[in-house]
């Protein structure tokens, strides 16, 4: 049996602590199983805590944008936290800038930017529907 990254739900957000050395396999696997999951709860949000993360490599760096790109496409945001200094180096050292993923100190400010997020787009979409309502109302 492989080992597998526990993926926790709280609420609308779906977190996930990095605590082992990640290869190939598990990448993957954490794609899989986050995909799976954001469908089934219809997650809103994903926090992904790298800190114990010491390295990462070029497979790795473009695996979390894949899984940020996945997770946007099902609408859900995504913020990474806790990265090592060490591991923003190696990333900017490979070219990878992970366009697109939100990233935060630790998981106290990634909830909270999670929050925000989240809420502010349910607003925006809310208005949206309003919007929409006025305008069946009017004719337009």
């Amino acid at each position: 049996m492989t080992a597998k990254i526990p993926i926790l739900k709280m609420g609308d957000y779906l977190l996930i602590s990095i605590q082992v050395d990640m290869h190939d396999q598990l990448a993957l696997d954490l794609q899989e199983d986050l995909t799976e999951q954001i469908v089934r709860h219809s997650a809103k949000g994903v926090l992904i805590d790298i800190s114990a993360l010491e390295i990462v490599d070029s497979f790795i760096g473009r695996t979390l944008s894949h899984i940020a790109s996945v997770a946007r496409i099902l609408d859900a945001k995504v913020i990474v936290v806790g990265m090592q200094p060490a591991v923003a180096i190696t990333l900017v050292e490979l070219g990878l800038s992970l366009d697109g993923i939100a990233t935060a100190l630790n998981v106290e400010k990634g909830m909270a930017w999670l929050q925000r997020n989240v809420n502010e787009g349910l607003r925006v979409e809310a208005e949206r529907d309003d919007d929409r309502d006025a305008a069946a109302e009017t004719g337009d």
